[in-house]
Parts: C-alpha cells; sequence; structure tokens
C-alpha cells in the first residue's frame, strides 16, 4: 500500500501543483522519487510531528492539498493536540498519512503500533478516516480524497500487501466494497486484515459455509445503510481489525447493531483492549495475539456449529 501511495499520489501531484507531501524525516527510501520530480511540493519538517502538523495546516489555509508522511502512531497521537485544534477545528484540507497501520513494525515494539489510532481520529469532528484493505482500494480512493475538501486520516499497510479487490471493481469513499459473497456469515474487515479474511472465506467456502466479505475502508462517515442491509441477510457477523477492538470497526458496528434492533451473533476480532504482546514480525504477532487466520478461523467455524449444528470436516478427529 505504501509504495502504490506514493506512486498514485506522484501521478496526481504532476497534474495538480497544489498538493504538497511534508515528511517528519521519513520514508526517504519511499519518498526519494516524489522529492527529486517534485521538489517545490515537497517539505521535510524533521522529527517534529507537532509542528508537522501545524505546518501542514497553515498550508492547507494558504490553498495547498496537504499530505503529512509518518509512521504509525507518530503523525496522530504525538500531535494529537494539533490534529483537533489547527486542522479540524479550521476544517483544512490536510491529509495524514500513516504507514505501518496496526503492527507491521512489530520487531519495533508497541511505540511503533498503531493499534488506537481509528478510536482516536474517528471521535475528531471533521475528520474522515480511511483504511485501505489493499493497494487496489488505496490506488482507488486517493484521487478522492485529494478531491475531498477537508481533514482525511489515511492509514496505510507498510509494504507488501496482496491485491485482492478486483481492478474492475467500484471502490468509493464512504462506501464499502463488497469482496465475497456469502449468505451463512458475515466478515467485515478494515485496513491490512482484509487478505485474513478472505483466505479464512475461501477456507470455509471449502467445508461449504458461505461467507460474505466486505471491506470497510471509510470509517467515518460510515456506511451504515450498506452495513445494516449485510447484517440484516445474515446470522453471523464478525469484524476483524489490527486495532483495539474498542473504538475502531468493532466498534463502529456494534453500535450501529445496538441502534437497528438487529440481533445477529456478533463478535469482535482485534485486542481485547491491552497493548500487543511479543516481538517480531507482523505475521508473528497477528498469530501471537490471537487476531491472524487461525483466530479467526477457529472463531468463524464455532459460531456457525453453534447455531446451525454444523461440524467442519477439518474439526472432526
Amino acid at each position: 500500500m505504501r509504495t502504490t501511495f506514493v506512486e498514485g499520489l506522484s501521478e496526481l501531484a504532476e497534474e495538480n501543483p497544489n498538493i504538497l507531501l511534508v515528511t517528519g524525516d521519513l520514508g526517504f527510501g519511499v519518498l526519494a522519487d516524489f522529492h527529486e520530480r517534485f521538489p517545490d511540493q515537497f517539505l521535510n519538517v524533521g522529527v517534529a510531528e507537532q509542528n508537522l502538523s501545524s505546518v501542514a495546516a497553515g498550508l492547507a489555509l494558504s490553498g495547498h492539498i496537504v499530505f503529512t508522511y509518518s509512521i504509525g502512531n507518530f503523525p496522530t497521537l504525538r500531535c494529537l493536540e494539533q490534529i483537533r485544534n489547527d486542522i479540524c477545528y479550521h476544517q483544512a484540507n490536510v491529509n495524514i498519512v500513516s504507514v505501518g497501520g496496526g503492527l507491521a513494525y512489530g520487531a519495533l515494539g508497541m511505540s511503533h503500533h498503531a493499534t488506537e489510532d481509528i478510536a482516536i481520529l474517528r471521535v475528531l469532528p471533521e475528520m474522515m478516516v480511511v483504511a485501505p484493505g489493499d493497494p487496489v482500494e488505496t490506488r482507488k480512493l486517493l484521487p478522492q480524497i485529494v478531491a475531498h475538501d477537508g481533514p482525511t486520516y489515511l492509514r496505510l499497510g507498510r509494504a507488501g500487501e496482496t491485491p485482492i479487490v478486483s481492478p474492475e471493481a467500484t471502490v468509493k469513499l464512504g462506501e464499502l466494497t463488497t469482496v465475497r459473497s456469502g449468505s451463512d456469515l458475515l466478515l467485515l474487515t478494515t485496513g491490512g486484515m482484509l487478505p485474513v479474511a478472505v483466505g479464512v472465506a475461501d477456507q470455509l467456502g471449502q467445508e461449504g459455509v458461505s461467507v460474505q466479505v466486505a471491506s470497510v475502508h471509510t470509517l467515518s462517515p460510515l456506511d451504515e445503510p450498506m452495513i445494516l442491509s449485510m447484517v440484516e441477510a445474515v446470522p453471523i457477523v464478525i469484524t476483524c481489525e489490527e486495532h483495539s477492538i474498542y473504538g475502531g470497526l468493532g466498534g463502529c458496528v456494534a453500535e450501529v447493531i445496538a441502534e437497528s434492533g438487529l440481533n445477529p451473533t456478533f463478535r469482535r476480532l482485534g485486542l481485547p483492549g491491552r497493548f500487543a504482546e511479543g516481538v517480531g514480525s507482523q505475521e508473528y504477532l497477528r498469530a501471537h495475539n490471537e487476531i491472524g487466520h487461525e483466530a479467526l478461523l477457529g472463531l468463524a467455524r464455532s459460531l456457525h456449529a453453534q447455531a446451525t449444528g454444523f461440524e467442519a470436516k477439518t474439526m472432526r478427529s
């Protein structure tokens, strides 16, 4: 996603000189080409994220479309007051780009994990929160973000994410993307957990369980009508996220379901209100903290078995 973002932004910057990219002394290997091609549209403010946000707000209020760029929680939590007061309050056209959402920088420990960011950013007035599920969604959403006049938080994976969504698919801000159709169980996912959900859906499909998968790439504003339409059509709903279950996708969907009067079997797969345990790769930390493929597969199987009496073949001894 990171590479796709920079490539897409370069194409847009070539057409629109008002686009500026401002970094907090990070991303040199990835941003080098952008810097060389558009030296007047690139600014490094140093390791000073509060300054990063305030400078971005000033540039935006001067008529520019500004993207700030840094790792995980640095351009969000470290400068939250500036985002709230300088960017959101003034409805400044600043797009905060967080690279390595979730546990992507796993080996660097909790200081580099971004597992509370969605919950915190989505409650800020005026802030649009976007977490694409793969490079295809990233590419399709970026021009729409540029066209959107106001603050946006764009949460990206670090690198190497598998394209899942069809290049021909329609991907729109504020509308979830249906990736798989199904009638027995619904998996709602956001960000880099999309490949995990699709892998689980495909495996359960081989066992006779029909699973629908949707990428909820826009969390604020949330596509409530479509979520409710999907929830109403299935008996089991699971949200999947590389984030705390509080305030993120699970929290969003729980709020919507609670006020709708619908009563599906509902579970949230995510971090249960604690920091991620362990040190290692993103894949290792997902498995170790029980938010990876096996954890989601086990939860889905268990809930489907409880609802139908069905016992997957792979569960039999």
